[in-house]
């Protein structure tokens, strides 16, 4: 994800690069639930609530914690973003605090409530920015896969549960758990790689084109 700009003389705007660490630390959360879905052999919406839950909570932290300074001068990037983390850290606090005991609807309407709201603010950032900042780039980008997460939930039949014979000859079930957690799991993987080299670019000077970013500047 790029970060949150400043607008200077004449409209131009700078990028504020301190944010770096920002994206990173996102990414390495993302990473983390990445690699504990994908190794995980229980698919179930205990597992998708608690890694979701972390995943939230831990992504608000960075962005309150990380990105309260470079955003200061910036009034309207740092409420929505500090509304985007609020939203995050809320819904991961109940992700967590249903996990022991609620199932697969919970899991669905915590998710897709989260990734339509948090990915509209992302979005909104984005699209304010465009043309404007290269890094923009990036909030709409990461914004609209979140927003996409929330539609493939949608797609996926609350009932689903498909079973068949593997090429092992062991019998299976598909079922909505296990799809929809696996697509957390593939949309968490997906946003660390991008937020990563995000992140890294701007802490480099560039954006991921190659493209030399504004210096930083402060504006008061």
């Amino acid at each position: 994800m790029a970060t949150p700009v400043a607008a200077a003389p004449g409209g131009a705007v700078k990028s504020r690069s301190q944010y770096w660490l920002v994206p990173v630390a996102r990414a390495a959360v993302a990473a983390v639930a990445a690699v504990v879905i994908t190794f995980s052999g229980d698919h179930s919406p205990w597992l998708g609530l608690s890694v979701f839950g972390g995943f939230a909570v831990l992504t608000a932290l960075a962005q309150l914690l990380l990105g309260s300074g470079p955003l200061a001068s910036d009034r309207v990037s740092r409420r929505t973003f500090t509304t985007q983390a609020v939203l995050t850290a809320v819904a991961g606090a109940v992700a967590l605090a249903l996990a022991p005991s609620a199932g697969l609807p919970a899991f669905y309407i915590i998710v897709i409530a989260w990734s339509l709201l948090a990915g509209a603010l992302e979005l909104y950032s984005g699209f304010r920015l465009r043309g404007r900042s290269p890094l923009a780039r990036d909030w709409m980008t990461v914004g609209g896969l979140t927003v996409l997460l929330a539609i493939a939930f949608l797609l996926v039949p609350p009932g689903l549960d498909q079973q068949f014979t593997g090429p092992d000859g062991v019998a299976r079930s598909l079922t909505a758990s296990v799809v929809t957690v696996g697509i957390f799991g593939a949309y968490a993987a997906v946003i660390a790689v991008l937020l990563l080299i995000g992140g890294l670019s701007l802490k480099w000077g560039t954006d991921p084109s190659g493209r030399v970013a504004p210096e930083t500047e402060s504006h008061s």
